[in-house]
């Protein structure tokens, strides 16, 4: 009875275990699709690195990157071309149209590289932003990491470096002035192309995976926002209230709102191009350099001098840096036209948040919102109040510079220090003057003989 009471159990675990296995051998195999089709820059780095993550949470077995580029930053396409090199799982590429310069480092770095009809792959040759030939220093790194990266999967490395450079010719294939362009046919037959397909579903099938799940990678909302204040059109809305709203907390001090809103719209400029890699963090130190500047040039230094035009220097020139992705004030591969626009978006919004100090801050002051929150109340002579504190009128009375006034300063009248200032001449330390005005508790001087 034992015996066949245990060979039931045996049975019935059995086929329970042989289901499972089953159920585990029907798991599909999962293919994570990202798209390459725009220069390669800091966002598209960014978007790849995003992407990749993404794929090893989603336990991908197979990464497609589907490419369309006319290529872009060495440095970002560096940055992309090691990631596809340290994956762990299979990375084919599927070149729709065009994989030229950065584009096709990445290309060649992918595990398998499959072409549509039409479509074309090379000419890495290192241009600055004008199209001219970058610096050979530029083309011989470039030269360096082609080659590395076609060995590293089995690819010819003199033809990956006879993409970057027309001096080297390979037989049969490149002649000396002319860098390697392939068209599909011709990148299959000397080996960077596996095959012309046209479409997702046939390079897996010809990979012998053909019941799989195919998971197409989306940016996530938060990412989507990222890119929405990166716009050109926001960033200029933002500046004018960075701008504005510092100029009109440095006018009403203690008012809270102005300052508030210029620091989240600090954050919302700056954050967006930092996660992209287009802020570095010395742009961003500039930027706040300049405002302590300007607040000492305010509060601290009478008049108005080097330290606040320099202050307001720096932040303008953060405001531009910021979106551009130069190399330390190197634009050697900032195209022309980013660099224009980013410094037309930065004066639109100085000269938008001028007009919002001049011709707003008057109706600002004079509205119901901003008398809740300012003291409106005007305690004047004629009602009995008076802001000055001393015994007698000084009115006439001779002293000395205590400070230098530039216009303003300390004077010493009688052993006794007060405020005062110029009707705008510059008076040396030490300097006989005299008073001709009293305002409040502050002194109106001149200088004597």
């Amino acid at each position: 009875m034992y015996k066949r009471l245990s060979v039931l159990l045996f049975l019935f675990f059995g086929s329970i275990a042989g289901l499972y296995a089953q159920d585990s051998t029907n798991v599909k195999p999962k293919v994570f699709l990202m798209k390459l089709d725009a220069d390669i820059d800091p966002r598209t780095n960014r978007y790849s690195e995003l992407a990749l993550e993404e794929a090893r949470i989603q336990k991908a077995d197979y990464v497609i990157i589907e490419m369309d580029t006319y290529g872009g930053a060495l440095n970002d396409a560096d940055d992309i071309r090691t990631r596809v090199l340290e994956f762990e799982k299979p990375i084919y590429v599927y070149i729709n149209k065009d994989a030229a310069s950065a584009g096709a480092l990445i290309s060649i770095a992918c595990d398998s590289i499959y072409m549509a009809k039409g479509a074309s792959i090379g000419a890495a040759t290192v241009v600055t932003q004008d199209g001219a030939a970058a610096p050979d220093k530029y083309q011989s790194y470039m030269r360096s990491i082609m080659r590395s990266t076609a060995e590293a999967n089995g690819r010819d490395p003199k033809i990956a470096e006879a993409m970057v450079d027309q001096d080297v010719e390979v037989d049969s294939i490149s002649t000396e002035g002319k860098v390697i362009t392939f068209s599909t046919s011709e990148a299959i037959k000397h080996g960077f192309c596996e095959a012309q397909v046209n479409s997702i579903e046939e390079i897996m099938e010809r990979s012998g995976v053909e019941d799989y799940e195919l998971i197409e990678y989306q940016l996530s909302g938060a990412e989507k926002i990222i890119n929405i204040f990166i716009n050109p059109f926001v960033s200029g809305i933002l500046i004018l209230i960075i701008l504005g709203g510092i100029y009109f907390e440095l006018q009403s001090p203690g008012v809270g709102f102005p300052i508030l809103a210029s620091l989240i719209a600090v954050i919302l400029y700056f954050t967006p191009y930092y996660l992209n890699g287009l802020a570095e963090n010395w742009e961003i130190i500039i930027f706040f350099l300049g405002v302590v500047l300007l607040a000492l040039e305010i509060f601290v230094i009478p008049g108005f001098g080097v330290a606040g035009i320099s202050g307001i220097t720096m932040m303008v020139a953060s405001l531009i840096l910021v979106m551009l992705n130069n190399d330390f004030f190197d634009f050697s591969f900032v195209p022309t036209g980013n660099l224009t626009t980013a410094i037309l978006v930065t004066f639109l919004g100085l000269i938008g948040s001028f007009i919002v100090m001049f011709i707003g801050g008057v109706r600002l002051t004079e509205s119901s919102a901003f008398k809740k929150i300012a003291l409106a109340t005007t305690f004047d002579k004629a009602s009995g109040y008076t802001s000055n504190f001393k015994k007698e009128s000084l009115m006439g009375k001779a002293g000395v510079a205590y400070t230098v006034l530039r216009p303003s300063g300390k004077v010493e009248i009688e052993n006794e220090i007060y405020d005062a200032s110029t009707r705008g001449s510059y008076i040396e330390q030490g300097v006989k003057i005299e008073v001709i005005g009293e305002e409040g508790t502050s002194l109106k001087v001149k200088e004597i003989a």
